[in-house]
């Protein structure tokens, strides 16, 4: 899977579909929490491929207990992870000094 060169709205998407298979668990009562034992280390790993960098590793961690607990499954990990990446993480500026 690789995502380097994707447009951010594409993760979005991609963050969203895997969102949806989080909460697809609430389907099914009581075979859901089977299906989180898989689903909670596959989320992480999607997620350290979506978001590299620390902010994927934490993303990872939080993903993971997040659908490991019961009754947390309704929190967007996937698309918060996304508005963090591209809305609200300061850009640092590049600044070029010259010298003469």
């Amino acid at each position: 899977m690789n995502l380097e060169n994707t447009n951010k709205y594409k993760i979005l998407a991609a963050s969203i579909i895997f969102d949806a298979v989080g909460y697809a668990s609430f389907i099914i009562p009581g075979i859901g929490e089977i299906i989180d034992v898989v689903w909670a280390p596959a989320s992480a790993y999607l997620m350290t491929k979506l978001y590299k960098g620390n902010a994927g590793k934490l993303g990872a961690a939080v993903s993971f207990i997040e659908e490991a607990m019961p009754g947390l499954d309704v929190i967007p990990t996937f698309t918060l992870m996304w508005l963090y990446t591209y809305v609200f993480k300061t850009k640092t500026k590049e600044t070029v000094i010259e010298v003469s």
